[in-house]
């Protein structure tokens, strides 16, 4: 069977990719740059196709909850909104953690802080990858590089929601929200039948059955030792997560240098490496593709192996602090990035590195 082809944006990649995963409900509210995730869903009308059901809420609040209360159910639902609304879910997503629920969230990043600008950004790392809501609790963050990725990362994201019961966010950004590229679709996947969530779920607020009460989901608990002891569950899980992380090498083999980038910022280090090889300077790329967990391990490899690695963000720097902790001093670490919605080019990339590092 021929491969389906089709040219599409990074949010409309979001949409179709939900919808062929066999997702039960979205719920959204409308805010640049990633509306076009409701206005393709509302267009494509999947409950006539698969019977997913897509909703705009009065508000970003009311969309997380929404996913609060479908997730109970041990159903696949999600949610998509911009930096300022991604800030009003906070609450609920740290709800849902405490709660151990799944969930897919995608975040197409601005710059901030406050309502900010409409260009694109990668200053939400620090709230995606540390928790941004109240509590010690963690998501499984995924940064997708293509328009591919974002399609392929719905699928992927539920996946692992469901394996640690965690909410799991897209963080991308107005780059590769608002691009267009060729994406490879799959085939449209059934959504989940009572009986297999009943099978697959024991935990969700399915009714009572005849081998057990009905559940209650609930992140509240007043005794201090009892919330200890979820506690101390929770960071053994999240450590447990790192089985899953994931990564990208470019040019690595021969590196003395690397560049650490995730997303966009990722790409045009690729044409970095081009321009600084042209120069005969050895670099490469370590591309953190699971944010959370952090590949740690591997920057922690190569600190042993490379003079030194260079961080390039759009952002004031917050990876370059994760970068730092996990090579442990071994080698030299920089940042150099832009802000405020200015997308790095390759010159100027490759210009820090000689002036940061090799210069330096």
């Amino acid at each position: 069977m021929a491969k389906e082809l089709r040219l599409m944006k990074g949010n409309e990649a979001i949409a179709e990719a939900a919808i062929r995963a066999g997702a039960d409900a979205y719920f959204g509210y409308p805010i640049t740059p990633q509306s076009e995730v409701l206005e393709y869903l509302m267009g494509e009308k999947p409950y006539e196709k698969t019977g997913m059901v897509v909703l705009q809420a009065e508000s970003e609040v009311a969309a997380i909850n929404m996913v609060y209360g479908g997730a109970s159910c041990g159903r696949k639902v999600m949610t998509s909104s911009s930096s300022p609304g991604i800030s009003l879910k906070q609450e609920g997503i740290s709800y849902m953690a405490g709660a151990e629920l799944p969930g897919l969230i995608l975040n197409v990043v601005r710059g901030g802080p406050g309502l900010g600008t409409i260009q694109p950004s990668q200053s939400d790392y620090n709230q995606a990858v540390k928790g941004g809501g109240h509590g010690d609790y963690k998501l499984v963050v995924l940064a997708p590089a293509s328009v591919q990725e974002m399609y392929d990362f719905v699928e992927k994201g539920f996946e692992l929601s469901f394996k640690y019961r965690t909410p799991t966010m897209i963080l991308s950004d107005g780059v590769i929200g608002q691009m267009m590229e060729k994406v490879e679709l799959s085939e449209y996947k059934p959504r989940w039948t009572h009986e297999e969530v009943v099978k697959m779920h024991p935990w969700a607020t399915t009714g009572k059955t005849a081998d057990r009460e009905r559940n209650i989901i609930t992140s509240l608990n007043l005794q201090s030792d009892v919330q200890e002891e979820h506690n101390l569950k929770l960071q053994a899980k999240y450590k447990k997560m790192e089985e899953d992380v994931m990564f990208e090498e470019v040019m690595c083999d021969d590196a003395e240098y690397l560049f650490v980038a995730f997303g966009s910022s990722a790409r045009i280090c690729q044409k970095a490496i081009q321009n600084a090889r042209e120069k005969g300077i050895k670099v490469g790329l370590l591309r953190p593709i699971t944010l959370s967990p952090f590949p740690s391990v591997i920057i922690r490899k190569y600190a042993d192996k490379v003079k030194g690695m260079l961080s390039v963000e759009m952002n004031a720097g917050q990876m370059v602090h994760d970068i730092k902790l996990a090579v442990e001093g071994k080698t030299k670490v920089e940042y150099y990035g832009r802000m405020g919605g200015i997308i790095p080019i390759p010159s100027d990339i490759v210009k820090a590195l000689e002036t940061k590092l090799i210069g330096g």
